[in-house]
This record gives structure tokens, sequence and C-alpha cells, in this order.
């Protein structure tokens, strides 16, 4: 009986979408509205993301727009976004909130990509813990008499074929991304 890999192949691939999401909130002087995912805004009583309250537009390169469908709003999605790790102001015309995102400088650039490259140095360790989850399992199965020896060998091979897969995916998404920021 040999290790099924479905499983882990199933966790490794939810741990590099969580790094692509991550990825893509990182703010690098460019408008994207994926910034604003983690902004939540108490309405009436539940955290409510910004995008399910209002229109969320990129209006140009640097500008976002934030247009709430219930003008009583303004004030709190505002506040929301100052009080978050966003790093930038909106300014309020008393109808529409815009966030403009300044031009990056090339020692943020360099921060942002350690930041990157931390990011995908804990993805990749989740990818092997996974890994190490999976050959004590199939250890576990031949101690147990669930497999053989040859079974065994198998498994880990075919689990270390599946974790070089993904941080082979982890490093492609690591560098896009970085070479996005650095060229901005």
């Amino acid at each position: 009986m040999k290790l099924d890999n479905k499983p882990y192949e199933e966790k490794m691939g939810k741990t590099l979408a969580q790094l692509q999401y991550e990825l893509s909130t990182i703010r690098a002087g460019r408008a994207n509205p994926a910034v604003l995912d983690k902004v939540t805004v108490d309405y009436y009583g539940a955290p409510t993301k910004i995008s399910q309250l209002a229109t969320v537009t990129v209006t140009d390169a640097r500008t976002i727009a934030i247009s709430p469908w219930d003008g009583s709003m303004l004030k709190k999605i505002e506040k929301a976004i100052q009080t978050s790790d966003i790093g930038i102001n909106p300014s309020n015309d008393g109808k529409v909130l815009r966030l403009v995102f300044p031009q990056v400088t090339e020692e943020t650039r360099k921060q942002l990509t350690k930041q990157i490259s931390k990011m995908g140095e804990e993805a990749k360790v989740a990818v092997r813990n996974i890994r190490r989850d999976a050959n004590d399992k199939s250890k576990a199965m031949k101690k147990n008499s669930e497999m053989t020896e040859d079974e065994q060998k198998q498994s880990d091979k075919s689990i270390q074929e599946l974790t070089d897969k993904f941080i082979k995916d982890i490093d492609a998404a690591t560098a896009k991304r970085s070479a996005e920021i650095m060229e901005v």
C-alpha cells in the first residue's frame, strides 16, 4: 500500500496560494485594490471588507478611488484605512476617498524585496514541514507493516518530487514579484 499524496499536495497548494495572495497585497507604488483586502470596517457590528461597502476603482496608475454606497460609511472607511498598516492617508472630498500611492524609493524597493524573500522562505518552510509530516506517516505505516520498505522509499521519493515542484513554484512567484517591484 502506497502513501496517498493528495492531501499533502493540497496542503502545499494552499501554502502557495496563500503566498501568492500575500505577495499581491504588497504595496509597490502602483495602485492595487488588493492592498485594501485586509482592511475591515465595522458595519453594524460586523467587520466588513471595504469592497463589500463601496466601489473600489483604480483611476490612474497611482490612485484608488473608494465610493461608499452608503454615504454615512465614508468616515468609518476613512478611519479604518488610517488605522490600518497600509501607510497611506486617504483624501476625503465628502463623497469619495482617494488613496494616492507615492512613488517608491530605491531603498523602499530593496526593503520590499527583502520582505518578499522572507515570505518565500516562510512558505518553503511550511512546504518542507508538510513533506516531513508525509515522511513520518510513511515511516509509521512501514513500522506497522502497512507498507514494505520499497513502498516507503517510493512514497518518500514521490513526496520529495512534489516538494521540489512547490519549492520551484514558490521561487518563481517571489522572483516575479521582486522583479515587478524593482521595475516600478
